[in-house]
C-alpha cells in the first residue's frame, strides 16, 4: 500500500504486478482496480453543458444522454491542467478527474465560474461514492440485490474496461460479487500504469502537465472542430496557432529500448550528444517483453524510427522512436 491524495493505494496484490498485467490482457478474463481516490464532480444548472465547454477542449453537446468522452482542462496559455472523463445526463454532468488535481481543478473551475454568465453549479460528490475500473468479459450478477452504479465505457488499459462508481455503502458487496466469479482478478496500481504506457495513454503530471499543450502532447484529436472553429475554451488561440501553423517545438512520442528501461527525467540526445528530449514515462513491457516509454523530444527528432541514445543503469541505450499505442487497441466501439 502507499499514500496518494489522502488514500492508502494497493499497489499490487498477491498475484503480483506482472500476473495482474498478463492477466488483464488476456481474452476471456477480467481484472478489478479500485480508483476511489479519482475526483467525482456534478455540475447542475440549465447553463451546466455552456459552462463545461468554457473549460474543457472537447464538443459535449456532440454527447448524448448516458454517453461520456475524453477530455482536457486548459489553462489560458494552452497547457493541460487535466484530463477528465465527462458524462452527460438529462439533468446533470458528472466529471471524474485525477486525485492529484481535483483541488487545483476546483479553483480554477470556480474562477470561470464566477465570470461565467448563466445558471450552472459545481458539486462534489465523491465522499459519497467509490469508483472502480474494470476490464471486463460480459459478467452477470447473480442472486444479488439492485444497486445503482454511474457507467462508463471509456478504460485506461487499451482493453475494452468499464469505470463504475458506486455508493459507498454498495461498494465492498459490489466488488466482492464482482470478485466471485473466477475470471475476475483483483488488480493494483502498479499493473495499471504498465498497462496504460503499454496502450500509449498520458498520465498526468508526467506525460501531460500545465506546461504541455494537447498539440505537443498529440492530443490534436480531443478538440472537435466545432470547438476549433468556435473555441470559448482557455487557451483557444495558442492552441490552434500550434495546430494551424506547425509551430509546435515539442512532441510525445513513444520509444522502444532493447536493454534496460529508460526512466523519467532521463534525457534523449541525437548522434551529435545534443539533448533532444527528455523521458516522461519508462517500464518494461510484459506484452512485448521488452522496454518502452514515452517522451517528448525536438520537433526535428520526432520521426518514426529515429534512432536516439539514452543512458539507463548507467549504459548508453538507442531508443528507436515508435508510434503510440504499443500494442493492438481493443477498445469499444458504437456501432
Amino acid at each position: 500500500m502507499v499514500p496518494f491524495a489522502g488514500y492508502s493505494m494497493p499497489v499490487q496484490y498477491s498475484a503480483g504486478v506482472l500476473q495482474s498485467h498478463l492477466h488483464t490482457r488476456e481474452q476471456g478474463k477480467a481484472s478489478l482496480f479500485d480508483v476511489s481516490h479519482m475526483g467525482q464532480l456534478r455540475i447542475t444548472g440549465k447553463d451546466r453543458l455552456q459552462f463545461l465547454e468554457n473549460v474543457v477542449v472537447g464538443d459535449l453537446q456532440a454527447l448524448d444522454s448516458g454517453e461520456a468522452k475524453l477530455s482536457l482542462i486548459t489553462n489560458d496559455k494552452g497547457g493541460i491542467i487535466d484530463d477528465c472523463v465527462i458524462s452527460r445526463y438529462d439533468d446533470h454532468m458528472y466529471v471524474v478527474v485525477n486525485a492529484g488535481n481535483q483541488d487545483i481543478d476546483l479553483v480554477h473551475m470556480h474562477k470561470l465560474l464566477d465570470n461565467f454568465n448563466g445558471d450552472a453549479a459545481i458539486e462534489r460528490i465523491q465522499n459519497h461514492l467509490e469508483f472502480m475500473h474494470g476490464v471486463f468479459t460480459p459478467l452477470k450478477l447473480q442472486d444479488g440485490k439492485v444497486v445503482d452504479v454511474i457507467l462508463t465505457r471509456c478504460g485506461y488499459t487499451g482493453e475494452d474496461g468499464f469505470e463504475i462508481s458506486v455508493l459507498s455503502k454498495d461498494s465492498e458487496m459490489f466488488a466482492r460479487a464482482l470478485l466471485q466469479d473466477p475470471r475476475v482478478l483483483e488488480s493494483g496500481l502498479g499493473a495499471r500504469d504498465s498497462l496504460r504506457l503499454e496502450a500509449g495513454l498520458c498520465l498526468h503530471g508526467h506525460d501531460i502537465t500545465a506546461d504541455t499543450t494537447p498539440i505537443e502532447a498529440m492530443l490534436a484529436w480531443t478538440i472537435g472542430k466545432r470547438r476549433r472553429e468556435e473555441g470559448g475554451f482557455p487557451g483557444h488561440a495558442i492552441i490552434m496557432d500550434l495546430l494551424k501553423n506547425k509551430t509546435a517545438k515539442k512532441k510525445r512520442v513513444g520509444f522502444v529500448v532493447e536493454g534496460a528501461a529508460a526512466r523519467e527525467g532521463a534525457e534523449l540526445f541525437d548522434g551529435n550528444d545534443k539533448v533532444v528530449g527528455h523521458v516522461t514515462s519508462g517500464t518494461f513491457s510484459p506484452s512485448l517483453k521488452k522496454a518502452i516509454g514515452m517522451a517528448y523530444v525536438d520537433k526535428s527528432s520526432g520521426k518514426l524510427g529515429t534512432e536516439l541514445h539514452v543512458k539507463a543503469r548507467n549504459k548508453t541505450q538507442r531508443p528507436s522512436s515508435v508510434r503510440c499505442p504499443f500494442v493492438p487497441a481493443n477498445y469499444y466501439k458504437k456501432e
